[in-house]
């Protein structure tokens, strides 16, 4: 008599941040995508206004300490922009078109409120952004009693040639880095940045590369960031153990950064494609943390 084979039953990873029964709803599957066994790590396969919601409810006191944000720059128009030596349709998504200066300003209101009720008093948040999108989110950061604290210059050494050639060639993005409000006692690690920039005080533009090969192994996102920009970000402004929050997850190099830095990461993304390829590269980076 041949012995059955065994059943192999998949459980649904535990919920960390303990929200319970989430449903889905027409604009999100509002599900949990992927969780590091101990805790230190999750991925919420979720449109983040409504998981932004549903961790206010649960935590109204806030619960990130920092929280990292890369939007939409509404650059979809169908201009052009140069990739491996070839040009290319700007054009990364439904997601990334613009509907109207003052819609644009709306979305970023709505996710921008919803990130600072997320955030612990003390908390900070980073924002990065090109021209397009980075004053309408200074804007709003102000509208919203935020206390903003720096720009930050990230300088790309070998940006792609302006095919036009009509105006300066786009070599730079702008990171904003604020506190939830004026009352804030947030954290800045004056002494270990200080210690990275060879004995110096670190200034405001940061000549960081674009993400190599060695980062885009499991998959590419079109606004990709390098994993040492945010990881310097993540180690100026937090301790270990912090816990760390990206709304648009992307591929998920914010939350590799606050593993490889021994914090604590929860992320959104609503595209499957990049759900897939984050859950890959954060299981990968638990696994060497």
């Amino acid at each position: 008599m041949q012995a059955r084979a065994k059943k192999t039953v998949r459980r649904a990873p535990a919920d960390p941040l303990g929200l319970g029964p989430f449903p889905a709803t027409a604009t999100s599957p509002n599900a949990l995508a992927w969780a590091e066994p101990s805790g230190r790590a999750a991925l919420y396969h979720a449109n983040c206004f409504e998981l932004l919601d549903r961790i206010i409810d649960k935590h109204p006191q806030g619960y990130f300490d920092m929280i990292f944000a890369d939007p939409p720059y509404f650059l979809s128009n169908g201009g052009i922009t140069c990739h491996a030596g070839k040009m290319v349709k700007v054009d990364k998504g439904e997601w990334d078109r613009s509907r109207s200066p003052d819609l644009n300003h709306e979305f970023n209101q709505e996710w921008l409120r919803r990130c600072r009720d997320a955030l612990r008093p003390d908390g900070t948040l980073w924002v990065s952004g090109t021209h397009h999108v980075i004053h309408s989110v200074g804007f709003a950061m102000q509208q919203l009693g935020m206390k903003l604290l720096n720009d930050i210059t990230w300088e790309k050494p070998n940006p792609p040639p302006n095919l036009a050639c009509r105006t300066f060639t786009h070599s730079t993005e702008t990171l904003i880095w604020a506190a939830k409000s004026d009352k804030s006692r947030y954290l800045f690690n004056y002494a270990a940045m200080k210690a990275e920039n060879d004995g110096k005080q670190m200034k405001s533009v940061w000549r960081l590369t674009a993400p190599g090969r060695d980062e885009k192994g499991h998959g590419r996102h079109p606004t990709q960031k390098p994993l040492e920009l945010l990881t310097r970000c993540i180690e100026a402004s937090t301790a270990p153990g912090a816990r760390i929050f990206d709304p648009f997850n992307g591929s998920g190099t914010t939350g590799v950064a606050a593993l490889r830095s021994g914090r604590l990461y929860v992320g959104s993304e609503l595209d499957p494609e990049y759900i897939r390829i984050a859950a890959a590269r954060l299981k990968e980076a638990a696994g060497a943390a």
